[in-house]
């Protein structure tokens, strides 16, 4: 697959996993295209914790059943129906799940380009994500990204250190397909908007000119 196509192909899977294990040779590739992301002053900031013992997959998947619950409370009658026809995470039926984390003291405090936009650090860490996401995809693996919990609980099942921070919970497996849809569009969540209505020029809220306009609605992948 060319980029464009692992990018339209890429999916947050929950539904659609396969038992079968990862190799730690396809594994250590999704990794290395992780850690080959941009990061603010080349500062590396991420680590990923590998999860395959399944007591620790029981504790994760129990602080996200709880919070499932506790946002399926604050929803109205309507979003509730279509909420419980969602499946939110995999971590159980997932072989690997890979915890990202971000260290803001790597490298010591005046990592360049961070000082105005500390925040940078997790962006980096995101990118890496993202990489990594892609990198799976193309592989024929599924990323689901899971954020059903407080993050200092899985911080203390996982004895993540209290300056580093917990980043992203990710859900890895081989899938039957890659669905045409997002799962949330396919079950009537939310639905994709259109990229001419989110691109502005020059100035916030000022429509790009006719040309970029017309090109951006014929886009395709």
């Amino acid at each position: 697959m060319d980029i464009y196509e692992v990018i339209k192909r890429r999916r947050d899977i929950r539904s659609y996993c396969k038992s079968d294990p990862i190799p730690d040779e396809v594994l250590a590739k999704i990794l290395l295209a992780a850690h080959l992301a941009p990061s603010v002053g080349y500062s590396q900031p991420w680590n990923f914790i590998i999860i395959r013992d399944e007591k620790i997959k029981r504790k994760i998947k129990e602080l996200v059943d709880e919070q499932r619950e506790e946002f399926r409370k604050k929803l109205d009658e309507e979003k509730r129906k279509i909420f419980d026809r969602i499946k939110i995470d995999a971590i159980l039926e997932s072989p690997v799940n890979i915890a990202i984390t971000c260290d803001r003291n790597r490298f010591g405090p005046y990592v360049l380009g961070r000082l105005t936009i500390p925040e940078t650090c997790n962006y980096s860490t995101v990118l890496a994500i993202e990489n990594l996401w892609l990198a799976a995809t193309a592989e024929g693996i599924g990323v689901g990204w899971v954020s059903f919990f407080r993050k200092e609980d899985v911080k203390r099942i996982l004895g993540i250190p209290d300056e580093v921070e917990l980043i992203g919970y990710l859900t890895l497996c081989y899938v039957t397909k890659f669905p045409e849809k997002p799962e949330l569009e396919e079950k009537g969540w939310n639905r994709r908007l259109p990229i001419e209505t989110l691109v502005f020029e020059n100035t916030w809220n000022n429509m790009p000119n006719e040309k970029l306009l017309n090109a951006l609605k014929n886009a395709k992948i």
